[in-house]
């Protein structure tokens, strides 16, 4: 069974859309700009993915060129920036990102569109970045993929020996400046006069992608008991942001802080829609009639016996159908379904199976928000035998694959919490805010924004309207190029209300967007 929803894209090689080297155009040296009140002489951006240049699902050489700080440096420069460095990927030859360790691929390489099936896939080739040869080397660039809030003040995050154990990050490990060194103790070795600090995502996003498989640790006051698919405890981060500031301000630095985008501004949970099962894809009207009559009716009727009736909806041969899913909030109703389909004369193997399945299964309604690797599963082999036999379809998605109402309350309060505090630590000190989550919002909203080069731009890379008007990557949660110029120009705007400084914006539509290649 194909699902081609989430798929398909009009993806036409005429766009141009391959990677390239960055090209900053309007090389400025106008005495109208100015630094304001700000001091761009060591600009320094902690982080995480987002501050890094990760996107298409990795860091790799020319797309960490594309990184908002590398772009915010190049426009500092006009007005009397210094020197900006970022760690190095020179080992990454091939372009194709990923990390090897002892021979083998720890991260994957980066996603391309392959025109010849549709997209995105891994990038077919074996990554030649890895440890060899650790940098040992603070740089102005403090962006750690993965790193949560917390992290930014763990020392041994960046100790090779604790990889293993899951007590490092690979890409701190490459250039930490010793095994016990700070993500923010290496950042302050570079003594910055202007910052930005982006941290935050990771505190609530890796519960997001997970499905919610995470713990809300909400009253743990110890972020090393936290697994790394959980959300931080708000006073936890509070505590720790509060932190972050005070360090990078110690100095009299100033700076700019940014909020955290919620879940349902990120193309990774608003792709796949809780109700792609056509017709067609479930076989037609007789499949479909069969199914309403040997399966689906019969456990409508007993759960609503049970007044559950609204778990199961019985397919249509006229419209979308919904995923079915499984759903950990809901009772386990196993063993009534069995009892009452034995009952019904259904022999007690069928029936037990039927009430395995369908004890906590139900169809998925809009309220639901889907994971993005969700398209890859939906109408795959289930391993179990037919009916049962199709994910998302006869048996339910696992809860990894789904963002139900209740989780989805917990990532919001906790998005809420964070920027809150966010917002009230960067007051405390003054400090400019770019609030990403609001642009975020808006790029998600069906207008989407309309920038200087007079192209509306969006979140839905999956839309037939084409690559070339998207501004996230294809892994769905980083900004492509395009997006990184985007979220520099929002800097700058913060910067210049906040500090009085006047910089060159730069035209996200001048730089790269999706890689297309003829075939992997």
């Amino acid at each position: 069974m194909k699902i081609n929803k989430f798929i398909y894209f009009a993806v036409a090689l005429s766009m141009g859309l391959a990677s390239c080297e960055p090209e900053f155009k309007n090389e400025l040296s106008d005495a109208d700009y100015s630094a304001g009140d700000a001091d761009f002489t060591s600009y320094v951006a902690v982080g995480n993915s987002l501050t890094s240049g990760f996107m298409d699902g990795t860091m790799f050489r020319t797309g960490q060129q594309y990184s908002f700080p590398n772009f915010l440096a190049k426009q500092f420069s006009i007005v009397g920036g210094g020197e900006f460095t970022q760690p190095s990927y020179e080992d990454d030859v091939n372009n194709v990102g990923g990390l090897m360790l002892g021979g083998n691929q720890i991260t994957d390489t980066k996603l391309i569109i392959n025109a010849q099936v549709g997209g995105p896939q891994n990038i077919n080739a074996v990554p030649t970045s890895g440890f060899a040869n650790l940098q040992r080397t603070a740089y102005n660039n403090m962006g750690v993929p993965g790193a949560k809030s917390f992290h930014l003040l763990a020392a041994g995050y960046g100790n090779i020996a604790g990889l293993a154990i899951g007590k490092a990050n690979p890409y701190f490990v490459r250039h930490a400046t010793s095994d016990n060194a700070t993500v923010l103790g290496d950042a302050m070795s570079k003594n910055p006069t202007f910052f930005t600090n982006w941290i935050g995502s990771n505190d609530v996003l890796a519960y997001a992608m997970s499905g919610g498989t995470g713990v809300n640790q909400t009253g743990n006051l110890d972020p090393s008991t936290y697994g790394s698919n959980d959300i931080t405890d708000a006073n936890v981060f509070g505590s720790v942001y509060s932190t972050i500031v005070n360090t990078l301000t110690s100095n009299g630095a100033k700076g700019v802080v940014a909020t955290i985008p919620n879940v349902s501004a990120i193309p990774y949970f608003t792709t796949v829609p809780y109700n792609p099962l056509s017709p067609t894809a479930l076989g037609g009207a007789a499949t479909i009639n069969a199914l309403n009559t040997s399966l689906l009716g019969p456990v409508k009727q007993i759960l609503t016996a049970y007044g559950q009736g609204d778990r199961i909806q019985l397919f249509t041969a006229t419209a979308a159908n919904p995923l079915l899913i499984k759903d950990e909030y809901l009772t386990d109703l196993s063993a009534q379904l069995t009892g009452a389909l034995v009952a019904n004369g259904i022999d007690a193997q069928t029936a037990g199976a039927i009430g395995m399945v369908f004890g906590q299964a139900r169809h998925a309604k809009a309220t639901d928000l889907f994971i993005l690797p969700t398209s890859k599963v939906i109408g795959t082999a289930s391993g179990m035998p037919a009916p049962f036999d199709k994910l998302g379809v006869t048996f339910p998605l696992a809860d990894n694959y789904t963002l139900v109402p209740q989780e989805q309350t917990e990532i919001t309060t906790a998005t809420t919490q964070f920027n809150a505090i966010i917002k009230s630590v960067a007051a405390s000190k003054d400090l400019a805010v770019a609030d990403m989550n609001a642009i975020m919002n808006k790029l998600a909203s069906e207008s989407g924004i309309k920038l200087s080069d007079g192209v509306v731009y969006t979140s839905d890379y999956f839309s037939t309207t084409g690559l070339s008007t998207v501004l996230f990557s294809l892994d769905g949660v980083h900004p492509n190029a395009r997006g990184y110029a985007l979220v520099a120009n929002e800097v700058i705007k913060a910067i210049e209300s906040k500090y009085k400084a006047k910089l060159p914006k730069l035209n996200p539509g001048s730089y790269p967007g999706a890689t297309v290649l003829t075939s992997n």
